[in-house]
């Protein structure tokens, strides 16, 4: 319920299960900042599944972010804003709405970021989620999760996919308490880029899961599961790094920020163990969801399949040339050679090197390493969402963004995290800084983001967001550029070098070379 207040009043206050909170009206919304979803992961609770939140008395003032989780900051962007507290509440919920009012029955979008599942937080200026609340009059819900060892190393005496039990716990919040928040908890929207696409996967494959959400958004979905052997050996190294074991008792009494600093000590030596742990030793991010045959049962690929989410709407893309910001970031855009080609080639190409150089004959050593690495990456697994999806009798609608990066005079291309900044209209945080330069965005750019957002909020309201749901006849699909089309899926060849490949948990390959 709304607690009512005079008129005039621009700090509302909501009452959740928990007890009250005030936000602010900022821009003809309401915006909640900062709420618990579940207790400290500290203390007792440190590694454990997450707990309900401690109750409070009075009105607690939901105006900051709460502090993000433990994690990598190595990277551009992953810090955020310079306003967000420290401190160890990081299982929080963040809720922009038109109005609190509990008559109201708006459709729920919940957003979970990105970050190769060691960084990121939902108080980064890029997830500002105000353009998505007023542009599609709905409610939009941004969550913490646990990262990094905390949340995705295999721990001894510690239940697996610790992150992705906070990401259950903050829909369970959701289906509680957004109904005081104007949203309808039966018209909820789950959406999610690159690892955060991952856990929309793995949610769509958690019994725990189950009836959370009615719809989904998978953006860019990552191949990258881990199998519970694999787990278990990285996560052995990961403690070798500080000398100890990997069990809750030899890690609880560490600070967080020494199991980051082992995360960070062993990523650049993962390259090194390519005879060990195979396909994930050049990710260099020792954590992802792991198959550990309790809450995450088989992979998402085989749970939809399978029928496991049929009656769950869903939109699954990717970016055409996804791996094209990493080759920057290693200094490395169009600089690529035969050697590394030939070695990423071999090591992910469906049919072994050939059947890629036979199916791209003209394409530069350059072009094919980027070709390959986006397409087991984030390419072919995003599609073969939507196409399990559709063998288990499910519907789901597919997308590509083509439309290219303005900054580095467009060599960057349609690349990884492109579709953040276009949805979210944040142009000017995180990323899109890279992507888009210090220049304005252009009335083109403008338009793209628009169309996004009209899509995505289309879907979430009624489950159509303006184009063909896909099938194996015409395979139609969204294309998004300066002229959005609908077509048959582009990646025509990549999709025939793959089919028929499945995505299973990445296995523990054989002893160290």
């Amino acid at each position: 319920m709304t607690i009512p207040g005079p008129a005039e009043s621009v700090e509302p206050v909501v009452r959740t299960s928990s007890g009250a909170v005030r936000g602010r009206t900022e821009d003809g919304l309401t915006v909640f900042r900062g709420i618990p979803f579940a207790q400290p992961p500290v203390g007792d609770a440190r590694f454990a599944a997450p707990r309900r939140p401690r109750p409070w008395d009075g009105i607690r003032d939901a105006y900051a972010f709460g502090p993000p989780p433990p994690q990598d900051l190595g990277a551009a962007g992953t810090a955020g804003s310079p306003d967000v507290p420290g401190g160890e509440d990081w299982l929080t919920v963040n809720g922009w709405t038109p109005a609190p009012d509990p008559a109201a029955h708006r459709p729920v979008m919940v957003w979970i970021h990105g970050g190769a599942y060691k960084m990121g937080h939902s108080g980064n200026p890029a997830y500002d989620a105000r353009r998505i609340a007023a542009d599609g009059d709905l409610v939009v819900v941004t969550l913490n999760y646990r990262l990094g060892m905390e949340g995705f190393a295999h721990i001894e005496g510690a239940p697996a996919n610790r992150g992705l039990l906070d990401q259950v716990a903050a829909l369970v919040w959701v289906q509680e308490n957004i109904a005081a928040f104007g949203g309808d908890p039966d018209q909820v929207t789950i959406f999610g880029e690159s690892a955060g696409a991952g856990s929309v996967a793995a949610l769509l494959a958690m019994p725990r899961a189950a009836g959370l959400f009615r719809r989904a958004v998978a953006q860019s979905v990552p191949g990258t599961f881990f199998s519970t052997a694999l787990a278990a050996d990285i996560g052995t190294a990961l403690a070798a790094e500080l000398g100890l074991r990997p069990t809750v008792e030899d890690l609880a009494d560490l600070t967080p920020d020494q199991l980051v600093k082992a995360g960070q000590a062993l990523a650049p030596k993962m390259p090194g163990r390519v005879a060990r742990w195979g396909q994930a030793a050049p990710t260099i991010t020792p954590y992802a969801p792991v198959v550990d045959g309790e809450f995450l049962p088989v992979t998402p690929w085989r749970a939809l399949a399978s029928g496991a989410a049929r009656d769950v709407e869903l939109i699954a893309g990717h970016n055409r040339d996804e791996n094209r910001l990493f080759t920057l970031m290693a200094g490395k855009l169009g600089e690529i050679g035969e050697d590394r080609a030939s070695t990423a080639l071999r090591l992910y190409a469906p049919g072994g090197e050939a059947a890629y150089r036979a199916a791209f004959p003209d394409a530069s050593a350059n072009d094919l390493y980027e070709h390959v690495q986006t397409d087991w990456l984030f390419a072919m697994p995003s599609l073969h969402l939507a196409e399990a999806h559709l063998a288990g009798g499910g519907r789901a609608h597919v997308y590509e963004l083509t439309w290219p990066a303005p900054a580095f005079g467009g060599d960057l291309g349609a690349c990884h995290a492109l579709d953040i900044p276009l949805l979210f209209g944040t142009f000017k945080a995180d990323l899109a800084l890279l992507q888009f330069g210090d220049a304005e965005p252009s009335e083109e750019a403008l338009a793209l983001s628009s169309g996004f957002r009209a899509a995505w909020t289309a879907f979430a309201r009624t489950g159509d967001p303006g184009w063909p749901a896909y099938d194996t006849r015409q395979r139609l699909v969204r294309v998004f550029d300066t002229e959005s089309t609908v077509a048959p899926y582009p990646e025509e060849i990549s999709r025939r070098l793959w089919e028929g490949y499945e995505f299973a948990p990445l296995p523990l390959v054989g002893p160290e070379a």
